[in-house]
């Protein structure tokens, strides 16, 4: 609730010494360049040049002034730091509360002048082998304030950079000049297309898991793989489906409902985003079901491994319970046994052991036990 706090409270301003010789205010505008990425206004879908770095400040003044919309790029900021720029722009203090403290779940909400929308970001990280340890997926998030003339995005993680995706819209004014609803279309449309990467580069750990589990060892015996590497990339996939699934309800708003802050042109390309998301969720789903399906069959070889084991120990068991009876009985302190004192005695009861043996052994591998 402090951050409620501090965007209520009235801060005096303070003048400070401008360029032209004007002055703006500062404390209006506290963000640092730790927090700042980036601060443009784009008029007429091309980006405004300046000699200096905007702040938020100027860059607001200019577009009031001029027309367009500024275009501001956070990365982590504090509450100190995006305090200024929430008065700034009037977000609501609920939506700059969750910006700013992240972890948040995709979701699109709307208050009176803005859109707030959060976007799960997913990176592959690369590994030479899967282990019961290996990092599969990296999330991170990016949440948009979407108004009438600006555009705000708060970036949380090392990875989901949007310095390409700037440029790139930036190469493309006549779809940049639709307003910050192109930018939002854009950002939605690149995180659903990092989800298909994603998707690809794990269906591949899992043809890796598949193959390892199904694939015969030496001697015709399955291999097998270790249950935690399947467990592991469970979770990664878990992960995954946190990020995809909860994101499909506001993509279908923004591609089906009306909203007076997306211009109607750009609506239409929300039906692209939400069809390729319902296509990336399908496989994440599959991808669940046949780890299920994996895990079970790694269990089931290790339960039909651990019953060829138990039947070879007990076949071995039977064919050396017959020497040893044949030793027992012949170990009993009597005076008048059989064949005891007969010169032959000794070799024929163990030609008769070892014939019995190898009946045995050959009884247990015709029928597969050994």
């Amino acid at each position: 609730m402090s951050m409620i706090r501090d965007l209520r409270a009235a801060v005096r301003p303070r003048p400070s010494l401008r360029k032209d010789g004007g002055t703006y205010d500062t404390t209006r505008d506290p963000a640092t360049p730790s927090a700042v990425v980036d601060c443009a206004v784009y008029r007429d879908g091309a980006r405004v040049e300046t000699r200096e770095p905007l702040t938020p400040h100027e860059a607001m003044r200019q577009v009031h002034r001029d027309g367009g919309f500024v275009w501001i790029g956070l990365h982590e900021p504090t509450e100190a730091e995006f305090s200024g720029i929430a008065r700034e722009f009037g977000l609501h203090p609920l939506a700059v509360e969750d910006a700013v403290q992240a972890h948040q779940r995709p979701k699109l909400e709307r208050y009176d002048d803005s859109l707030f929308t959060v976007f799960k970001t997913i990176h592959y990280v690369e590994h030479d082998r899967l282990t019961a340890t290996s990092e599969v997926v990296e999330t991170g998030e990016v949440m948009c304030f979407t108004g009438r003339d600006f555009f705000i995005t708060v970036r949380h993680g090392g990875q989901g950079s949007l310095r390409a995706l700037r440029h790139r819209l930036q190469d493309d004014p006549e779809l940049l000049a639709k307003g910050p609803s192109a930018v939002l279309h854009a950002i939605a449309d690149h995180v659903v297309d990092g989800y298909i990467a994603v998707a690809d580069a794990v269906q591949d750990d899992i043809d890796e898991v598949e193959t390892q589990v199904f694939s015969p060892g030496r001697k015709g015996t399955p291999r097998g793989t270790d249950a935690g590497q399947i467990y592991q990339l469970k979770r990664e996939v878990l992960e995954f489906k946190r990020a995809v699934s909860p994101l499909l309800r506001p993509m279908q708003l923004l591609s089906e409902r009306p909203m007076r802050l997306i211009d109607p042109d750009i609506q239409k390309y929300f039906r692209d985003v939400a069809d390729h998301l319902a296509r990336v969720q399908e496989q994440v789903l599959g991808f669940d079901e046949l780890l299920n399906s994996i895990l079970q069959a790694n269990l089931a070889q290790a339960s039909v491994a651990q019953n060829e084991d138990m039947r070879k120990i007990t076949s071995w068991a039977a064919i050396i319970a017959v020497p040893t009876m044949v030793c027992g009985v012949y170990g009993m302190n009597f005076q008048h046994m059989p064949e005891l004192h007969w010169r032959y005695g000794y070799p024929v009861v163990m030609g008769i052991t070892v014939g019995l043996c190898l009946s045995i052994h050959r009884i247990l591998k015709r029928n597969g036990w050994l």
